[in-house]
């Protein structure tokens, strides 16, 4: 899948396999010709990415061949056992969970799963949870809190599932819970935005010691569409809204509302996924090892003040 910025370097790479066909073909060489392409298209992407706007960052953050979650822990974990269900209505796909472990070390990881086709969009519910999705993640938030083992959690939300039953079975009141559970979670927590930071469907899992984003995602209170919905009646404006906004990691870090940016490999983690689950492992165990050295009581209270100390108040 193609964005519109990526379409000058997709041509580039179309005419550099064209060239290099032609030299096997006809046994001409064409190694300065092919070499000063190569260096022109990787000029390109240089400075394409260099100067992404806030929208094309939101376009990058759901590129369809993006790490998942899953995709993240099947990566770097050498076991996973994922768990189910929220012991009260059901298992919520969207939501995925279990223990993992990384060098010897075993780690309890949660996040929102998206799907790639429409029949896994369907069974994951668009990355969409419903109460009991949240309802799942604080008990598997608990469950490492009682076996003293550090949670990782992994965000890429659209926000959380807006119906109808979902607000029946109480949609604000789990996401309300989890917040004020994970203020008081007495072992390490590092929270990871990796596509889409949606409202309170991405701040159910997002209270930790350490929040980070990658590169190329966005955190804001609503999406830059529904933001031009709101306030032009069409979609048309949503770049204007997400510049409005200042939704993109670069922006939360000057906010101060995170601690740290993870960056992603030339092009965006889908262009070299191998690459982006190896930096996020190395993020991750270095966080933690950083993490565990600080008292649990202490880690709380840097925790509570950190989130407390987010946004301005003006007096009167």
């Amino acid at each position: 899948m193609l964005l519109d910025f990526e379409q000058p370097i997709a041509a580039l790479e179309g005419k550099l396999r064209e060239m290099k066909k032609l030299a096997e073909d006809s046994q001409v060489d064409v190694s300065e010709a092919v070499k000063a392409l190569e260096e022109k298209i990787k000029q390109l992407k240089k400075e394409t990415y260099a100067n992404l706007t806030r929208w094309q960052r939101v376009q990058l953050s759901r590129h369809a061949d993006r790490p998942y979650t899953l995709d993240y822990i099947e990566g770097f974990t050498t076991k996973f056992i994922e768990l189910h269900g929220d012991r009260n209505v059901r298992d919520d796909k969207s939501m995925v969970g279990g223990f993992g472990e990384i060098d010897g070390r075993t780690i309890m990881f949660i996040g929102q799963q998206k799907g790639r086709n429409t029949k896994q969009r369907q069974l994951r519910n668009f990355g969409m949870p419903n109460p009991e999705g949240y309802r799942k993640a604080l008990r598997l938030m608990k469950m490492a809190e009682k076996f003293n083992k550090p949670i990782v959690t992994f965000i890429d939300t659209p926000g959380a599932f807006p119906g109808m039953e979902a607000e029946e079975r109480g949609q604000g009141e789990a996401i309300a819970r989890n917040l004020k559970e994970m203020f008081m979670l007495k072992v390490p927590v590092i929270c990871i935005v990796i596509g889409e930071g949606a409202s309170g469907g991405a701040l159910g899992i997002a209270i930790g010691d350490r929040v980070f984003m990658l590169e190329n995602t966005w955190y804001s209170v609503i999406s830059p569409e529904n933001c031009s919905t709101i306030l032009w009646r069409s979609w048309d404006y949503k770049e204007q809204a997400a510049d409005a906004m200042k939704v993109t990691a670069k922006d939360m870090l000057e906010f101060k509302l995170i601690d740290g940016i993870i960056k992603e490999p030339l092009g965006g983690a889908h262009t070299e996924p191998e690459k982006m689950i190896n930096t996020l492992r190395k993020h991750i165990l270095k966080t933690l090892d950083e993490l565990e050295q600080i008292p649990a009581q202490e880690r709380i209270s840097q925790r509570i003040d950190n989130f407390s100390s987010m946004g301005v108040v003006q007096e009167l």
